[in-house]
């Protein structure tokens, strides 16, 4: 009986292959993170943050409503003209707090 001879890579075997790689390399990364964040000391972030008495996270640097959501109200995006467009691209991408999306009554 001849030997038999592998049939060689197809690309879908090559994508596959680097796909599960990647994916690999991603668990690995997010297990590190998992492993630092268990390790690290937060005493110091939270002495900081009582000291300058910080209210939120800042997520954006171009808006009020943008950079502290918390303190939003309902007009603000609107405040240069009722019918104006947002002109901040961080307005796309951080809706509304939950508090200014419900009915009011």
């Amino acid at each position: 009986m001849p030997p038999r001879r592998f049939p060689h890579p197809h690309k879908a075997n090559a994508a596959l292959t680097l796909l599960a790689i990647l994916s690999l390399l991603f668990g690995l990364t997010l297990a590190d993170s998992a492993w630092r964040s268990r390790s690290a000391d937060r005493a110091a972030d939270r002495a900081l943050v009582h000291e300058l008495g910080l209210t939120d996270l800042s997520l954006f640097t171009e808006a009020r409503y943008t950079r502290h959501p918390t303190q939003a109200d309902r007009h603000s995006p609107f405040q240069d003209h009722p019918a104006a467009l947002d002109h901040f691209p961080s307005g796309a991408l951080l809706p509304p707090p939950p508090g200014l999306t419900l009915p009011s009554r």
